[in-house]
């Protein structure tokens, strides 16, 4: 892997990137010391959307769901219980 410095990097940064996309990555190096590594970009793989209702039929809701502990609910709001 090539490795060049600040300033070789500015000064060749285009020939640099095509290299890079064609998938010669390089380090540039600040006095000597790596500070950067160039990679060829890669887009992620999209994902699949989720499936919605993939638990369909797998639980019952009873009718009265929105009602449940409603007699419960003002109770505790109005202290009685």
């Amino acid at each position: 892997m090539q490795t060049v410095n600040i300033h070789e990097a500015k000064t060749h940064l285009s020939k640099l990137i095509d290299q890079a996309t064609k998938g010669d990555s390089f380090v540039i190096a600040k006095a000597g010391k790596p500070m950067v590594l160039v990679v060829p970009y890669q887009a992620a793989e999209p994902r699949p959307p989720k499936r919605l209702g993939f638990l369909q039929d797998q639980f019952a809701i009873p009718d009265d769901f929105d009602n449940m502990g409603q007699a419960e609910i003002e109770q505790m709001f109005s202290g009685k219980l």
